[in-house]
């Protein structure tokens, strides 16, 4: 993983930490209601159209995705935080189906922390991971990759 912060940003480095815990917690450790309440504050703004505004509304979003979905993870890639803002670049994995040969959603997280290290605010840009046959699942079937770079 790439991490990038100011170590003597204080606030910066206390939010990283924060979003890589709501991950890991959330998410792979499917522990959606303690996360949520550890480190989502209840006025929670989500700019994403499918969850709801608020903590409670993220939760449960979270929780059944992960009971529905035993396999469902996130790898984090690169991660950057600059005061009250941190950005990450994720790879969704088991998001939307439970195949063990997902290929995942690369996502970009956008959060806005509060000064209790609370995300406050969220947005993302969500693609599907193809593969070397089927480059744009969500654009056309078959589409071959035009360069061999990956998404991460």
């Amino acid at each position: 993983m790439i991490v990038l912060v100011d170590p003597n940003d204080s606030r910066a480095v206390r939010n990283k930490d924060n979003v890589l815990a709501l991950y890991d917690l959330m998410i792979n450790q499917k522990k959606s209601e303690e996360t949520a309440a550890r480190f989502v504050s209840p006025g929670y703004i989500q700019h994403n159209p499918l969850i709801a505004d608020g903590s409670e509304a993220l939760r449960k979003y979270f929780d059944q995705v992960t009971r529905e979905r035993a396999n469902a993870r996130v790898v984090v890639h690169r991660i950057i935080a600059v005061g009250d803002y941190v950005w990450a670049h994720v790879n969704f994995l088991n998001l939307f189906n439970d195949n063990p040969d997902d290929t995942g959603v690369a996502g970009v997280d956008i959060y806005r922390m509060d000064a209790d290290g609370k995300a406050i605010e969220h947005w993302d840009t969500l693609q599907l991971v193809g593969d070397s046959k089927n480059a744009a699942p969500w654009v056309g079937p078959n589409i071959p990759r035009a360069n061999p770079n990956s998404m991460f």
